[in-house]
């Protein structure tokens, strides 16, 4: 199967690459050719993408979980804007909206426009996750993809798929090339939050997840081939 419209999404460690926090430019413009590659085909790509380079959870246990979101929405903002940017410098038309109004950084999230966007050949990046404080990206990735009507949640990840355990702390782990909805919620898998999963499963829509450092990767899954595990 071939796919119309996507929604991928990126954590914010996939962009810092080796150096493991900020922005490691070098990668995020190999993500954008590859992503730009995909678009060329006809494919229209949304992108939802974390902020876990620059900010991760509360600072001390004093901190209200609110303001720490709000941190990290403004994490995902920049890490927004760097992607976009990357897609500019390779000639790819592109846009950010954001979750929480800021004027002169971004446009303002509304469905209709983004969908627009979308029509007309634009990558468009959604950044601030949901625009509210206790809902993950992953969430935002979910709901996002089920406004726009997107054929699949593709999730970027640092290893080729689903296992039954973390495969970089156990040798015996098994790779699950396909699970359905309710075994990830019921085995407590740590692809996506159960949130996010409900969604997608309510809205019927499949969550590929993939290797993002693999070159190639993306184009050969959106092209219909078996790349990662599928949640459907």
């Amino acid at each position: 199967m071939k796919y119309k419209r996507v929604l991928l999404k990126f954590s914010g460690e996939a962009l810092a690459g080796s150096k493991k926090t900020g922005i490691d430019f070098d990668e995020v413009l190999q993500f954008a050719r590859e992503i730009k590659e995909c678009a060329e085909l006809g494919i229209e790509i949304a992108i939802v993408v974390g902020g876990g380079n620059f900010w991760r959870g509360k600072l001390n246990t004093y901190m209200d979980r609110a303001t720490s979101d709000y941190i990290g929405m403004l994490a995902t903002t920049m890490n927004a804007l760097a992607l976009g940017d990357a897609f500019k410098q390779i000639g790819q038309e592109v846009r950010v909206q954001t979750g929480i109004e800021m004027r002169q950084v971004a446009e303002f999230y509304i469905k209709d426009r983004a969908i627009r966007h979308l029509e007309k050949g634009r990558i468009t990046i959604f950044g601030c996750g949901t625009g509210s404080p206790f809902f993950s990206t992953d969430t935002a990735a979910a709901l996002r993809a089920a406004e726009i009507k997107a054929d699949a949640l593709i999730k970027a990840t640092n290893v080729n798929g689903i296992y039954n355990k973390d495969p970089k702390k156990f040798e015996d782990a098994e790779f699950i090339p396909h699970i359905t909805y309710l075994d990830v919620l019921n085995k407590k898998l740590k692809v996506m939050d159960s949130t996010a999963i409900s969604l997608c499963m309510e809205e019927e829509i499949p969550i590929l997840v993939f290797d993002v450092h693999t070159k190639g990767n993306l184009k050969q899954l959106l092209l219909g081939e078996n790349i990662g595990s599928i949640i459907s």
